[in-house]
């Protein structure tokens, strides 16, 4: 458990355990579809990613405050610790928080409030990449980044996650190249559901450093080829 470790994907929101989600649910009186702590750990129970993703943004109605993110991060933070992980590159989803009407000022603020101080407090570096929601509108995307500007000091990246199929990364050209002029590292999610050839888009089109997922890579040995060559990630 103590072996050192670097947590290169983690969404942020996803580590939401069910005390802390009935803990936020009280704080913020909202009231959740799950009769207790319990019945809400047995709907953990996944078939397929739109399955996680349907409880993953159910849960996060209940992040409401720079506190909820605070709280969110530390628990995430403190479990990390007692795992070995020394550093870790964190993902997170403004527009599913903003289209809900938290402000991102909220939820950046809030996160970083926590990773701020991890280092000194838990021992773990940590890296805030801002993610992009690929099944809405690249144009929604736009306007996400340009809200973050006056937050870049507390964004180390950008990434594309969520629903893969039908999403193509080409879908986001313009929005990483906007990142890519801000000085943002770029990843992407690509290649979990969908096939080889968005692994070859985030790539060639997003200019993606690495590949989130990315196991259908195997579907085409030119492009295993290609990542080892390159040593992409």
């Amino acid at each position: 458990m103590a072996i050192p470790k670097a947590e290169l994907h983690l969404h942020i929101e996803g580590t939401l355990e069910p005390e802390l989600a009935f803990h936020l649910a009280d704080r913020n009186g909202i009231t959740l579809p799950h009769a207790d702590v319990q019945a809400l750990r047995d709907a953990y129970s996944f078939t397929d990613l739109q399955s996680f993703l349907n409880l993953y943004y159910e849960l996060m109605d209940v992040l409401r405050t720079e506190a909820d993110f605070h709280d969110l991060a530390e628990a995430y933070l403190t479990r990390a610790a007692t795992q070995g992980v020394r550093h870790a590159e964190i993902f997170f989803d403004p527009q599913a928080h903003t289209n809900r009407g938290v402000p991102l000022a909220t939820v950046i603020n809030g996160l970083s409030s926590a990773l701020d101080t991890s280092l000194q407090r838990h021992n773990i570096s940590t890296s805030l990449i801002l993610c992009f929601l690929r099944d809405l509108p690249a144009s929604e995307a736009m306007d996400t980044l340009h809200a973050a500007r006056p937050h870049l000091h507390q964004i180390n990246a950008v990434g594309l996650d969520s629903a893969e199929v039908g999403n193509p990364p080409e879908k986001f050209t313009e929005v990483f190249q906007a990142a890519a002029d801000l000085g943002l590292h770029r990843v992407a999610h690509a290649g979990e559901e969908g096939p080889a050839d968005y692994i070859w888009q985030a790539l060639d089109l997003l200019g993606a450093e690495r590949i989130d997922h990315g196991i259908r890579c195997l579907d085409d040995p030119a492009l295993v080829t290609h990542l080892a060559t390159t040593q992409t990630p």
